[in-house]
């Protein structure tokens, strides 16, 4: 059985790092880890870095409920985050890319497009699926702290799995 089961992933923009809320059902808590993300830049690839990430060994079990789709999506609130976009703007553009055009004549695209296309029509079915008090998935966190905080901030550097 698994005994991670994720709640909500979300992005924290300073310092880089997306944040997974999970129960671990093993000890019946509430966790939240913080995995860094190194190396990503506005050039970056956002489905590679959602794979990376999702295939890291230390992240893999935690990760296991979290579609890549989600993390796609985070990484591309980071990216335009990077490139001085608002939230909201970032937002906008990533439902512009994952809308289905209709017209648009599936034969001609290719596999990877293919693709991309099927997981948006999987989601979309998995949405409509699911019960109205579902609580929605991804959420968009910019974590404010205290500034007594801020000496400890190196602390973000470490994955930290404490209870909240």
């Amino acid at each position: 059985a698994m005994t991670f089961s994720a709640q909500k992933c979300g992005i924290c923009f300073q310092p880089p790092s997306i944040i997974l809320i999970y129960r671990d059902s093993s000890q019946d808590k509430t966790r939240q880890r913080i995995m860094p993300i190194r190396n990503f830049s506005k050039f970056s690839d956002c489905s590679r870095a959602a794979e990376e990430l999702k295939n890291n060994p230390r992240h893999k079990a935690y990760l296991e409920g979290v579609s890549l789709r989600q993390l796609q999506k985070l990484y591309s609130l980071l990216r335009g985050h990077l490139e001085g976009q608002s939230l909201a703007e970032s937002l906008e553009k990533f439902q512009q890319e994952e809308t289905i055009d209709p017209e648009e004549d599936m034969n001609k695209l290719d596999d990877k497009e293919l693709a991309k296309r099927k997981s948006i029509m999987d989601e979309l079915f998995e949405k409509n699926r699911k019960k109205k008090d579902d609580p929605d998935f991804v959420y968009n966190v910019e974590v404010e702290f205290p500034q007594d905080e801020q000496l400890e901030s190196c602390a973000w550097d470490m994955e930290s799995d404490e209870e909240i």
